[in-house]
């Protein structure tokens, strides 16, 4: 069983930064495939950035080039830098764990409470 809590969510001015932050109850890197979904107020679920076991990262096409996924594999802390943010941003942000890789939501079988991040 994997336990992951989110944390560093908060409010943001359009254009501003935040970072939020998952740590993860056991060994992550080289293990487990991690990610980043987000649903939206009106309650779609996007996968937003996602990491693999090699480390190599895939990211939605709303936020390429601003946010960035990274691990701390001493800390099993994942990552997730926004950068220039919009307010169609504004979502709650879960972190999610697998030991195969999807770029779906629903392939994940171990899923964070979610941290809100609001951007007006």
């Amino acid at each position: 069983h994997v336990q992951l809590v989110e944390s560093g969510g908060g409010s943001v001015q359009a254009g501003g930064s935040l970072s939020v932050s998952c740590t993860v109850s056991r060994r992550t890197y080289s293990t487990y495939c991690m990610g980043w979904f987000r649903r939206t107020p009106s309650l779609e679920r996007e996968g937003v950035a996602l990491l693999d076991v090699s480390g190599h990262d895939d990211y939605a096409d709303s936020v390429k080039g601003r946010f960035i996924i990274s691990i701390d594999s001493a800390n099993n802390t994942l990552y997730l830098q926004m950068n220039t943010l919009k307010p169609e941003d504004t979502a709650t942000y879960y972190c999610a764990a697998d030991s195969s890789y999807s770029d779906s939501w629903y392939e994940y079988t171990w899923i964070g409470q979610g941290t809100q991040v609001t951007v007006s």
